[in-house]
Formats: C-alpha cells, structure tokens, sequence
C-alpha cells in the first residue's frame, strides 16, 4: 500500500452507491481502532460518507476471513477491509494466525471477486508498554489512511473493468 496509485478516483461522484465493509479485531482494540477511525477520516476526505461503511468487530484476527467471506458472499460490498494486530506472544501460535488470517483474506476475494483489503499487522516485536503502544497506535493511523486510499482505488480500478464487454 506504500506504492503510488495509477488509479484516481472520486469517491464524491460515486460515494453514494459505494459500499465498504470494515472488519476489526477485538484483540488490541485501542489500536486497531485507530486504523478504523483513520480509515473512516479518510474516506470522508474521499466523499465516502461513514454512512456508506458498515463496522464489524470480532474476537480476534482468526475470526475475520469468515466474516469477510459472508459479506463478500452477501454481494452487498464493494470491498472489505480487516483490521487487526496479530502479536508475537514467544509461541508458533503468532506466526500460524497471521498466515491463516491472511490467506484466508486472499482466498475470500479470490472466491467471491470483491476486494479484500487488509491492515492486519503482524509485528514480530511488540511489548506492552507506552513506547511500543505509542508507536502501533500511531502506526495504525498511517496504516488506516493507506488502506482507505487503496480500497478507493482498488474500487475504481475495479469498476473500469466491471464496464468492459466481455
């Protein structure tokens, strides 16, 4: 998501009739909220009215690809995006949920053709105290702002091709 676009879009003269769905992890929540209200800042700036973007929570990170892949199902989005932080905790358990999480997100927007975005972040380091919150709640921020920009794009980049004759 650090690349630059070669898509532009306009979420203003479509905002109405986009429709994002935005899955967080409860694990962290104080951080990952700050990806979801960035993303939501972000969208507005955009001409994506919050009232266009539906908030999911769910327990943790493990439990996003199933959500995604009903509301990818549902045939209501025009993307989702996941949010969550997925830490080491100096066990294998961290390495296998940020794999199952994320090839579960590729395998739900490979299966149902709706974007599937994520800023599911994987740190291998990340303790509790108030310089490593501090710096993931601030990253998070960043990272809310990308995701909303790709999905926009990504969006755009969709539609151009929705609208080709087969």
């Amino acid at each position: 998501m650090n690349q630059a676009s070669s898509v532009s879009v306009s979420a203003s003269s479509n905002g109405s009739r986009i429709r994002v769905a935005v899955i967080c992890s409860s694990w962290h929540q104080d951080i990952v909220h700050q990806a979801r209200d960035a993303l939501l800042a972000e969208f507005e700036r955009g001409g994506l009215p919050s009232s266009r973007v539906d908030l999911l929570d769910v327990p943790g990170a493990f439990e996003i690809p199933l959500l995604a892949r009903k509301l990818a199902r549902s045939r209501r989005y025009d993307a989702i995006i996941a949010c969550g932080l997925v830490v080491n905790g100096g066990i294998y358990r961290h390495e296998f949920v940020s794999s199952a999480v994320i090839d579960g997100l590729m395998r739900v927007q490979l299966d149902t053709e709706v974007p599937v975005l994520s800023a599911v972040l994987t740190p291998r380091d990340f303790h509790e105290h108030e310089d490593h919150l501090r710096f993931f709640r601030e990253h998070f921020v960043k990272k809310g702002t990308e995701v909303a920009r790709a999905c926009l794009d990504t969006i755009a980049c969709h539609r151009q091709f929705d609208n080709v004759p087969a």
